[in-house]
């Protein structure tokens, strides 16, 4: 039998008398393949957008597992709700992005693509981007060259970058790298091996 001290938060139906530290206890506990209660936060971001803003703030608490879970959900919110997560987007190229846990830089490559970037946040943006290609940890990479392909498709000068990385992933022994590669491909309508003409 839990103690009171040790139950998880039980949140009224008005979702506005949510406190930021309940909202920290239902991102705690666990390891690092469990998202707590992440799913019950991500319910009382949709009834009240405006807690978005104590959403990002943990993202720099000193529990790396609520960090990286809280910023999970900004990702996960910003492909519905891009409009929501934009004003805090400076949080993907801030220091989070050199963390030595894999599961944060993968959240983070796979927000880039989501925001409107200033010429100087772009390059950053690319940076990242090409900093995590090379990544060890295969989903890392994975998104990290998908991430880099939509920025190419409005970014010329970085296709050739893409498809040297594309063809990277296709010599791979990684199944995983080499389906990214394919479905990148498709999506870019590039092929795999262009054909070349004699004189």
């Amino acid at each position: 039998m839990l103690r009171p001290s040790q139950r998880k938060p039980r949140f009224d139906d008005d979702m506005k008398t949510s406190r930021p530290e309940e909202i920290r206890l239902l991102l705690s506990g666990g390891d690092r393949r469990s998202i707590a209660d992440s799913n019950r936060v991500r319910l009382i971001i949709d009834s009240n957008p405006s807690l978005v803003i104590e959403l990002a703030a943990l993202t720099g608490d000193e529990d790396w597992l609520v960090a990286q879970r809280a910023l999970d959900l900004l990702e996960k919110l910003a492909h519905e709700h891009p409009d929501w997560i934009a004003p805090h987007k400076k949080i993907f190229i801030g220091p989070l992005a050199a963390s030595d846990k894999w599961e944060i830089r993968l959240q983070i490559v796979r927000a880039l693509p989501l925001f409107h970037w200033s010429p100087t946040q772009a390059h950053r943006v690319e940076e990242i981007l090409l900093e995590n290609v090379a990544f060890p940890q295969t989903f890392v990479r994975a998104w990290a060259l998908d991430g880099l392909a939509t920025l190419a498709e409005r970014r010329v000068t970085l296709m050739p970058i893409v498809r040297r990385h594309l063809r990277d992933f296709e010599r791979s022994p990684s199944k995983a790298l080499q389906a990214r590669a394919k479905q990148i491909r498709a999506r870019l309508g590039t092929p795999r091996n262009r054909p070349t003409f004699k004189a």
